[in-house]
């Protein structure tokens, strides 16, 4: 061999070495990066929304792609519960109560990631004008009610909770199902007009912080206390731990909620969060 190849034989070896170590090196950088990409599944309820879109906001900021898909609960559940979910999280799980029989079914396939909400009711809401203070009380001021409940969609845990209570108290009313927005603008319009309203409330619900209102006292105790929780996949912790933590730490108290809400209902779902994000940068960037 003459030192001609000697030099070529070596210049190969090195750059062989070279492509090695190269590629071991990609290797283990790829391993280690986390898919930036977040399915977000979330219900047409004002909080839900507020969470969701916040979050979309944040993760955002900090590279990742985020999916939205607006769904029904019992989808929702449903869906993060499959092998192959297309979903990632859900922002707004009212347990151990309100949505138990989705827990029920569901959540031995399911992870909580943390709480956003700790006291979290449900009930029957009305203005505070009205005369009448318990759920007893209805039947006796049908007329005035018009024998009706105006409450959300028929997927939600208060749905269900409302027809035990019409059961339980003999109440001879209907519950009349439409979304959550709709109900909202049935009870702005009674109270506009000095009228008698009963609908299907929750706190945290930004109708608390617009309107003079109050719960019909429960007896016979149909409508439980809650926590608003964050729950995922299984699986997404493991392989979206940066995104986890996220999740694992997001937590508004009321005040900041209804901040959001406002901010969402003024200029809408992307540019309110991003107002408020970028008011709250400090806390919100704290969870990451």
């Amino acid at each position: 061999m003459n030192k001609l190849s000697v030099k070529l034989s070596g210049l190969f070896l090195i750059v062989i070495i070279l492509f090695i170590a190269v590629s071991c090196n990609g290797k283990k950088k790829n391993s280690g990066t986390e898919d930036k990409t977040v399915t977000i599944l979330y219900p047409n309820w004002s909080e839900g929304v507020a969470y969701t879109y916040l979050a979309k906001t944040a993760l955002e900021a900090s590279g990742y792609e985020v999916i939205l898909y607006n769904l029904e609960p019992g989808l929702i559940y449903g869906e993060l519960s499959k092998d192959n979910s297309k979903g990632d999280v859900f922002m707004d799980a009212w347990l151990p109560n309100t949505h138990k029989d989705y827990w029920k079914q569901y959540g031995d396939k399911l992870v909580s990631l943390g709480v956003t909400f700790n006291d979290g009711t449900t009930g029957l809401v009305v203005p505070s004008y009205v005369k009448i203070n318990s759920i007893e009380e209805l039947n006796a001021h049908k007329a005035e009610f018009e024998g009706k409940i105006y409450g959300i969609g028929s997927g939600a845990g208060i749905y269900a909770n409302t027809l035990k209570a019409i059961d339980a108290y003999k109440l001879d009313f209907e519950q009349i199902t439409s979304s959550g927005p709709a109900m909202i603008a049935s009870l702005e319009k009674a109270i506009r007009d000095k009228k008698s309203i009963v609908i299907t409330g929750w706190k945290p619900h930004f109708m608390w912080k617009r309107f003079d209102l109050k719960y019909l006292t429960d007896s016979k105790n149909i409508f439980p206390k809650d926590q608003c929780e964050i729950i995922a996949r299984r699986g997404f912790v493991e392989e979206k731990p940066e995104a986890a933590k996220f999740f694992k730490n997001f937590k508004l108290d009321e005040s900041q909620l209804y901040g959001l809400v406002a901010a969402i209902e003024k200029n809408g779902e992307d540019a309110g969060a991003k107002e408020w994000y970028e008011a709250n940068k400090e806390l919100v960037d704290s969870w990451k």
